[in-house]
């Protein structure tokens, strides 16, 4: 078994190596040393007319941000920092599928990674999690809507990949951990990238092709059957997380709430996770 610490002087990485000509997600992989954000570049480059599709790698970002704001912290030459650029025509009320094909193909590519080592799960909305809820990666969704259509969708991923727990912060380490931790070896990112993409290039074409995510969604949640407790919009909200509702929310029962959750932040999960 191979040192689980990357020793920070590997060669050069060949990313052009997870690009997939003939492909709609990938076929074109843009890398960047350093960047300010992943999503901004992906961004900017649909403006200016770049492939559909185009995935734009980096191994340090300067601001990367996941959801409520949140600053994303990674080491350089450690982790996997992505994003992809699509041109979309979606039913708006069907924006959330995006998140959730993202979610799946992750959970696929992080699980062929490091094999029957550990079980990887989504937590709603956005986290790749283990069994035990530490965070394995996030998602970053930005989409546009013109109209009462997806116009077009930025998908930002942030995988910790090679980052040992043990070399975490500790307020990240206490809820964190990585794939070379559960691998116990090191990962390689080129051919993790090039799994991951072809796995979103497969979800992407489905939702285009009018095939929902949510059952699949559902079956990997992580949160279902837990008790938890949910900051929202109108208050926190304490209860049993239930199904994945149709427009991608969360079911909340409760003694005194029975709601689904669009719009919040799992705050607590409690220990215990309810049968049934």
């Amino acid at each position: 078994m191979s040192d689980p610490r990357p020793t920070g002087s590997e060669p050069p990485l060949d990313w052009a190596a997870a690009a997939r000509p003939g492909r709609r997600v990938g076929n074109r992989v843009e890398f960047h040393p350093e960047v300010g954000s992943t999503n901004d570049r992906a961004r900017t480059a649909l403006a200016e007319g770049a492939h559909d599709g185009l995935a734009v790698v980096a191994d340090r970002q300067l601001a990367g941000r996941g959801r409520m704001g949140r600053t994303w912290l990674s080491p350089a030459g450690a982790n996997l920092l992505l994003s992809v650029g699509l041109r979309l025509d979606l039913p708006a009320e069907r924006a959330w599928w995006l998140a959730a094909g993202a979610a799946l193909a992750l959970r696929a590519a992080a699980q062929d990674a490091i094999g029957p080592n550990a079980t990887l799960s989504v937590r709603w909305p956005n986290d790749l999690v283990t069994a035990d809820g530490l965070k394995v990666a996030g998602l970053l969704i930005e989409t546009e809507i013109e109209g009462a259509r997806v116009a077009t969708s930025v998908i930002g991923m942030g995988i910790n990949v090679n980052w040992p727990r043990a070399d975490m912060p500790s307020d990240i380490a206490s809820g964190a951990t990585s794939l070379v931790d559960l691998a116990g070896e090191v990962i390689d990112r080129v051919a993790l990238l090039g799994d991951l993409l072809a796995a979103l290039d497969v979800e992407i074409n489905g939702i285009e092709a009018g095939t929902s995510p949510q059952v699949r969604f559902q079956s990997a949640s992580w949160l279902t059957g837990r008790e938890i407790e949910v900051e929202t919009p109108a208050g926190r909200l304490a209860g049993v997380a239930g199904a994945i509702a149709d427009n991608g929310g969360l079911v909340l029962d409760g003694p005194t709430v029975h709601t689904t959750v669009t719009v919040g932040e799992v705050i607590r999960v409690h220990a215990t996770a309810i049968a049934g």
